[in-house]
């Protein structure tokens, strides 16, 4: 157990750094590692297309500031930022595309992940996140561990959401065991589809690993509506 928390508060510790680079930073890492993915063949090859895929979405749905009117003319700006630590898992069913394709949408949002897989897939984790390392992705944003800490993980408060591939049946019970969850809700998203991918391969799929942000500058000291700043003064 002091293991698994480990992993957990050291994916938290670089959580902040990786979800403050831009989207754009981000896209560019993950098109190299696609990359070397790719270089794998076989399966590999589709997984590569899925990971450029998801950066192609996140560039036209995240990498841009909305700009939003003022009603003192103040500057709002609404945003995206990543929500922390995803767990990505999946039963026998799972294929390196899936599984490239939760790593990459989950990553390019700025989360961070941690895979728990059968001991049958852990080649093939190992592999894809060895080949992330080499891109440039910093340590400890995508870590692996066991499945035996899969339960323990859906119910721990650092996680924010869980992003698996499989039958309705595993889907079915990963959800009971995150509705045993106090506090925070976790986020559940589920491909039952190997085939044809209908959830991780649709275009907004990339907005489930979100949270929307707002900054606001005020500047009516320079050229906004400064009478405003009176409004509930004591000599009014």
């Amino acid at each position: 157990m002091h293991q698994f928390n480990s992993v957990l508060e050291q994916c938290e510790a670089v959580w902040e750094d990786w979800n403050d680079q831009t989207v754009a930073g981000r896209i560019t890492l993950l098109q190299r590692w696609s990359e070397t993915v790719a270089a794998r063949g076989d399966d590999f090859a589709q997984a590569a297309s899925m990971i450029r895929f998801q950066c192609d979405s996140a560039n036209g749905l995240l990498n841009k500031v909305h700009e939003l009117p003022g009603p003192t003319g103040e500057t709002n700006e609404l945003y995206t930022a990543g929500r922390g630590t995803v767990v990505v898992t999946g039963d026998a069913s799972l294929t390196p595309v899936a599984l490239c394709g939760q790593l990459a949408v989950a990553l390019v949002a700025g989360n961070c992940v941690v895979v728990s897989v059968e001991g049958t897939h852990a080649d093939m984790v190992d592999a894809v996140l060895a080949d992330l390392i080499k891109a440039g992705c910093p340590d400890r944003v995508a870590v692996r561990v066991g499945i035996d800490a899969l339960s323990d993980l859906l119910v721990h408060p650092q996680v924010v959401g869980l992003a698996t591939t499989g039958t309705k049946e595993h889907v079915r019970d990963v959800n009971r065991q995150l509705a045993q969850r106090q506090g925070v809700i976790a986020t559940l998203v589920a491909e039952t589809n190997t085939e044809q991918y209908p959830v991780i391969g649709s275009p907004d799929y990339v907005l489930r690993f979100v949270t929307e942000c707002t900054r606001t500058i005020n500047i009516t000291a320079v050229g906004g509506n400064a009478t405003l700043l009176e409004l509930g003064s004591g000599e009014h």
